[in-house]
């Protein structure tokens, strides 16, 4: 039995890190939406917890379920439909499929009732269990299924594989009680998933389907990423022919030495043999994605990666731009935009903090004299062109120069020296538009004209609140009993905030990279799971002082400023960073195991637990008005008010009037 529920709460992770990343990568309208998955998960597994004791079992649908939403998927992608851009944060874009309005209530629809069928299997074995015995073995499970996923997208493996995991997992859960439907089911899902990852046009990296094709004119190869389009791979002479103004950061430098030069989001390197032929002695190249480097490695008819100038680094660019000590002739920010978020749970894409006034300023700092620093992209609106060019002359003291043509997906270079006369240009910037305020490394959100939600945002909310609520009042589980577990809901909606500062802090100081976001993950978790050993084997600190001992590490995690992190080497930053990120995190959960162990009903205060980190979810919006380290503030309320709120359970344990009702025991 105890190795049933691991294996549950395996399937139920794992699936869930599935079709965060499985659909991000086919339904380009996720990429406006920070964690739309994460809140279908969320709700249909406290849905699924709800129903733990219902009559009728839904886990025998799951596989179903499951096989229908990915089946629907791949019948109705939506990707993007026009090429030469590689920008879609501003709308305004034709793309196939169904419409949003349409496809994404369907899609969000889908993944809880996926989750709620998994969940109702995973609660129904929970019960026969004491409940914090229960949560152990959950817990256990996750960090399984953590390190499952994280090991696939180490290998770089396609969905198949994904599919062939949870296929094979459903099989032995099912054992003996496999219904043709659900074999059928789970043969049809791995054969669709086998289909979509034999197609040779595609590629998977840690953070994109990658699809490749011809372009004109030929021999250029265009590059798309989760259906949207991104690079463009073709001979320096095509590109020179055709995209002068990439060769413009060379001509403002004419008398740089180019000794050393620095190019972040270095791609397929077509970037990279541009500064190699304009003379580049030494060219660090810097890419996140090792797929798209390695394609650039094979196919680039450049060959700029096998020249020996050349030194590739598989890196975040902000960590990389921290870290070293090469002091550069030419700094070049070549089309950084990810299209891609760090997470299912936050706002936050890979490239957020390159852009951010912090970032600017340490790019000049590694500037050697007379060098200079350029970035170019599709930046498509005027505002984000002065917003950019704002920053720069902020960081440098002086405006930059800005290159730019087109009127739609207006394509843009702005070049700016340490020294004003380190530049020739004869077009300094003069803003077109109020400028907008530099993103800092606290609200790094580049791309978001003013602090505030946009409406697109509200009214996805809206229907998100809309649909949970029609859920959790038509699952026929027992909500009615969720009112004694309030305080349960506020934890849960404070660790997803907690967990999402956590995530958002560690991107900032390591980089964004997958395996950053993944060994966080796995932190997380492990430090849940210290904390249920700890309460297992050690008499609780009195409840109010353990609540005292949170609120004083959120108080130590806000006035530690992250850039005193920032300048520590890299041991010392690790270690202080995760005394500051983890102490709130284990004794919240200290709190949380101490009073979970003690519920009347394992399921439903479980499934109130999650209901209220799906709240949490909706709350992290609020980080695109308040910035990231607000966050701390509000989860500061929400264990006040679990607080308060607990106190009348408390009051009866003590009295020794425990909500553990006599028939509950582990078997």
């Amino acid at each position: 039995m105890k190795m049933r529920l691991v294996l549950l709460s395996f399937v139920m992770l794992f699936v869930e890190l599935a079709l965060i990343r499985w659909l991000g990568s086919n339904i380009v309208y996720l990429s406006y939406f920070s964690n739309f998955v994460l809140l279908g998960s969320f709700l249909g597994i406290g849905a699924g917890f709800l129903r733990g004791k219902a009559r009728t079992d839904l886990f025998p649908w799951a596989a179903p379920a499951l096989a229908f939403l990915v089946t629907f998927v791949l019948i109705f992608p939506v990707q993007i439909d026009r090429s030469g851009s590689q920008l879609i944060y501003f709308g305004g874009v034709s793309a196939t499929g169904l419409p949003m309005y349409f496809t994404l209530p369907l899609i969000f629809a889908l993944v809880a009732i996926v989750m709620a069928a998994i969940a109702q299997g995973v609660a129904r074995t929970f019960v026969q269990f004491e409940p914090l015995e229960a949560y152990r073995l959950d817990i256990l499970g996750s960090l399984a299924g953590i390190v499952a996923f994280s090991l696939l997208s180490f290998l770089q493996w396609p969905p198949v594989a994904w599919g062939l995991v949870a296929a094979l997992a459903f099989v032995i859960l099912y054992g003996r009680s496999l219904r043709l439907l659900q074999a059928v089911s789970l043969a049809g899902l791995t054969f669709v998933l086998l289909h979509e990852s034999l197609n040779p046009s595609f590629f998977w990296s840690p953070y994109y389907k990658i699809a490749m094709f011809d372009a004109q004119p030929k021999p250029a190869k265009a590059i798309n990423v989760n259906g949207i389009p991104h690079q463009i791979m073709e001979p320096v002479t095509l590109r020179r022919k055709l995209e002068p103004l990439y060769f413009e950061p060379y001509r403002r430098v004419q008398h740089n030495p180019l000794r050393n030069v620095l190019i972040i989001g270095a791609g397929n390197g077509g970037d990279v043999a541009i500064a190699l032929a304009a003379g580049a002695q030494h060219v660090d190249a810097v890419e996140i994605d090792p797929r798209i480097y390695r394609i650039g490695r094979d196919m680039n008819p450049d060959r700029p990666y096998q020249n020996p100038r050349v030194a590739v680094h598989i890196n975040d660019g902000r960590a990389f731009l921290q870290q070293t000590s090469t002091h550069y002739d030419l700094i070049l920010f070549a089309l950084p935009d990810s299209l891609v978020l760090v997470s299912g749970q936050s706002s936050l894409r890979l490239e957020s903090y390159l852009f951010t006034i912090e970032s600017m300023a340490t790019a000049r700092e590694k500037l050697a004299p007379g060098g200079a620093f350029a970035m170019y992209n599709y930046y498509r609106e005027d505002w984000l062109i002065d917003r950019l060019a704002g920053t720069l002359q902020t960081a440098y003291g002086h405006a930059p120069c800005v290159d730019s043509t087109g009127t739609i997906g207006r394509f843009a270079v702005l070049t700016i020296g340490r020294d004003a006369g380190s530049v020739r240009c004869p077009h300094t910037w003069t803003p077109s538009t109020v400028v907008t305020a530099p993103a800092d490394d606290d609200h790094p959100f580049v791309y978001l004209r003013t602090r505030s939600i946009p409406p697109m945002y509200l009214i996805t909310i809206a229907g998100i609140l809309l649909a949970s609520l029609l859920l959790v009042r038509t699952s026929g589980g027992q909500t009615g009993q969720m009112a004694r577990y309030a305080d349960l809901a506020c934890m849960g909606a404070a660790f997803m905030l907690l967990e999402t500062k956590t995530v958002v802090q560690f991107a900032l100081l390591f980089g964004t990279t997958w395996f950053v976001n993944a060994l966080v993950f796995f932190g997380i978790l492990a430090s849940v799971f210290a904390a249920v050993e700890v309460t297992r084997r050690v008499r609780p600190a009195q409840n109010s002082r353990l609540y005292l001992a949170l609120l004083a590490a959120l108080a130590a995690a806000w006035l530690v400023p992250q850039e005193s992190l920032l300048a520590l080497p890299a041991a010392e930053r690790f270690l202080c960073a995760t005394a500051l990120a983890f102490a709130p995190i284990f004794l919240a959960n200290l709190i949380f195991a101490e009073r979970f162990k003690a519920v009347g009903s394992s399921t439903i205060a479980f499934g109130a637990n999650l209901l209220g980190a799906m709240a949490g979810g909706i709350l992290e919006y609020s980080s695109l008005i308040l910035g990231y380290h607000s966050l701390l503030i509000i989860v500061a309320l929400l264990y006040g008010c679990a607080f308060v709120l607990v106190q009348p359970a408390v009051l009866k344990v003590r009295q020794g009037v425990s909500e553990i009702p006599a028939t509950t025991g582990q078997s």
